[in-house]
């Protein structure tokens, strides 16, 4: 195995962080569709709802 050069100290860090950037991103896109379909299942039952009580 060959030694460990100083560019081996910036590339490990930086892949990380990219990592941790894009996991962040791609993690919050997830969460803002799971709370939007949320809430259209909500409103959607609540619809339904409102509709058997006017019944």
């Amino acid at each position: 195995m060959g030694e460990m050069t100083a560019g081996h100290f910036i590339y490990v860090p930086v892949t990380m962080l990219i990592g941790v950037v894009v996991g962040w991103v791609l993690g919050s896109r997830a969460a803002q569709d799971a709370f939007a379909s949320e809430m259209k299942r909500r409103e959607a039952k609540a619809a339904r709802t409102a509709s058997k009580q006017a019944q």
